[in-house]
């Protein structure tokens, strides 16, 4: 529910485009006779649009705006989705049935259509190895991974090693 949202006597507009809660287009009304309209219904005017030219309102019951507004706003709720970066550490040394278990979790997190982050882990000398070495490093659990997908960059340098990041590839 909006808290801005004006009933009755808060609207301050002088002239309203009113509608019934059925639907029906009563036109452009002053605001005493559309509240006078509404109170000989038994209904409240309520502001729906006070940005338009004239504002428009609706006499309906206020009770049933409210409910209408707040199942909306669930709906709204539940079709969003929240995008997560999931993370995963990879060493150098790392045995190639625990690169297809990283891969399976990572491919089930792209699914799922969050981000997934791949650090690969340098300790030691291998900091400064070359850098064609760490990428074959990564690659080979880039291409374990089942779900496509789009790089959204190079491989970074971090301070751990080399990371990139993985999106799901968009549907066509």
């Amino acid at each position: 529910m909006n808290p801005k949202t004006k009933i009755n006597h808060q609207i301050r507009a002088k002239e309203l485009r009113v509608i019934t809660d059925t639907g029906e287009v009563l036109g452009v009304l002053s605001l005493s006779e559309a509240l006078a309209k509404a109170d000989s219904l038994g209904l409240d005017l309520i502001e729906i649009s006070p940005n338009a030219e004239p504002p428009v309102a609706k006499i309906m019951d206020y009770g049933k705006f409210q409910y209408q507004q707040s199942k909306k706003q669930k709906e709204a709720k539940a079709r969003t989705h929240v995008t997560e970066t999931k993370s995963l550490q990879v060493k150098i040394g790392t045995s190639e049935h625990d690169l297809e278990l990283k891969a399976k979790n990572a491919s089930k997190w792209l699914k799922e259509g969050h981000r997934v982050k791949i650090d690969l882990f340098l300790v030691g000398r291998s900091k400064y190895a070359d850098m064609g070495f760490k990428r074959e490093r990564l690659d080979r659990i880039l291409t374990l991974i089942s779900e496509e997908y789009r790089l959204q960059g190079e491989p970074l340098k971090s301070p751990k090693g080399l990371s990139v990041t993985l999106e799901r590839a968009s549907k066509k």
